[in-house]
């Protein structure tokens, strides 16, 4: 239930910039994180380069375990690329 209210919320998200799939949420970094954070209530776990002008974020919400994943562009906007539930930060050794 909770992930359904998250996935609805995202997609009530205004609309910022070009996405190149209809799926992306897209809006203004800064807005998008302190949707994230404050309404949310996710934090981010981690952070990569993808390029020179994009970064790769991951963002958890504790309460839950329900996972995004977040693309930022060098011209301040951020789209949710994915998103899903269940997530573990520990990775187990092989079987």
């Amino acid at each position: 239930m909770r992930f359904a209210l998250s996935l609805a919320f995202c997609f009530l998200l205004p609309s910022f910039g070009a996405a190149q799939i209809a799926d992306l949420d897209c809006d203004d970094r800064e807005r998008l994180t302190e949707t994230l954070e404050n309404v949310l209530g996710a934090t981010r776990q981690g952070i990569g380069l993808r390029d020179p002008d994009t970064t790769l974020e991951i963002w958890v919400q504790t309460r839950n375990s329900d996972w995004f994943i977040v693309q930022s562009y060098a011209n301040g906007t951020s789209c949710i690329v994915a998103m899903g539930e269940f997530w573990e930060d520990r990775v187990n050794g092989p079987a």
